[in-house]
């Protein structure tokens, strides 16, 4: 893969980034994917859309905040470069970790159920991610260390010097498009709310953590971990645990509304194992007499 030009075309005289353009595209699409799947959560695609308008300000300005502060030492020389988005520098993690907070504010103060609203969200997140990551690409950022592989990307080192490395913007991409099919899967079958938000949290945690180890432009933790794959890692296991406990609550509220309606009407139960239909309208008979 050849080295990208930055630029996608000039404006009188002002120059459109294709960064800004694919990141654009990928909030507009997850945005638009939410508002067409609200009303399978109970909420209406224009109350989705006003927070939607929220959380993608407040998860772009985490985003930039998040890169900034990983970034004092280069940001704190000169702080106007921290408002040239321009130049690239969104971290993806403080995006989420934004959004989401600002999304369970806003489900507080407008009587949703939070977890409802976030599996809607996170299984559509994913391939906002899969298009976003292109933009690395094309401002030659997010990639790996040196190697010969037939799908290495090329970027200039040094003026005239350039190098082939790991595009591990690509890896993410593909992975995040996966995710978004398995999840649009998932949460269309969903068997307790907070699932697909779970299995998000895990399922990109696991790759994350392993992508970044081939970076070569992490954000450092104490200048020695990488912070990606330390958050990953608490991520993993805390939405591990949750997965865990909301599993176990849904197979015990099953469990007891089976036992319920059993000891309520046993003939019942058992006359719609062999006959529903039948049932069903027997029972309704019976209670009209």
């Amino acid at each position: 893969m050849p080295t990208p030009d930055r630029i996608a075309f000039t404006v009188f005289g002002f120059d459109v980034m294709w960064y800004g353009i694919l990141v654009a595209l990928a909030i507009a699409l997850t945005v638009a994917i939410i508002c067409l799947r609200a009303p399978k959560h109970g909420v209406t695609s224009d109350k989705m859309l006003n927070y939607a308008i929220i959380v993608v300000i407040v998860g772009v300005i985490g985003a930039r905040l998040y890169y900034v502060a990983f970034n004092w030492d280069w940001y704190g020389l000169d702080l106007a470069r921290i408002f040239q988005l321009r130049e690239g520098g969104l971290a993806i993690h403080g995006g989420l970790i934004f959004g989401a907070l600002a999304l369970l504010i806003l489900c507080r103060f407008w009587k949703d159920h939070p977890l409802n609203l976030l599996d809607l969200c996170f299984a559509a997140v994913p391939i906002g991610q899969a298009v976003g990551r292109w933009g690395n690409y094309f401002n030659q950022e997010a990639h790996g260390g040196p190697t010969d592989l037939p799908w290495a990307i090329s970027i200039q080192t040094a003026p005239g010097v350039f190098e082939s490395v790991h595009p591990t913007f690509l890896y993410e991409s593909v992975w995040c498009l996966l995710l978004f099919v398995f999840l649009m899967f998932v949460d269309s079958h969903r068997k307790f709310k907070g699932q697909t938000f779970l299995l998000y949290c895990m399922l990109y945690s696991v790759e994350r953590g392993l992508v970044e180890g081939l970076r070569t432009d992490s954000l450092m933790l104490f200048g020695v971990l990488k912070q990606a794959q330390v958050l990953s890692v608490i991520i993993f296991i805390a939405a591990l645990i949750g997965y865990v406990v909301l599993n176990r609550r849904a197979d015990l509220r099953k469990k007891a509304k089976l036992e319920k309606a059993q000891s309520e009407a046993p003939e019942t139960i058992e006359a719609a194992k062999t006959e529903p239909e039948t049932a069903v309208d027997e029972t309704a008979a019976e209670k009209s007499e």
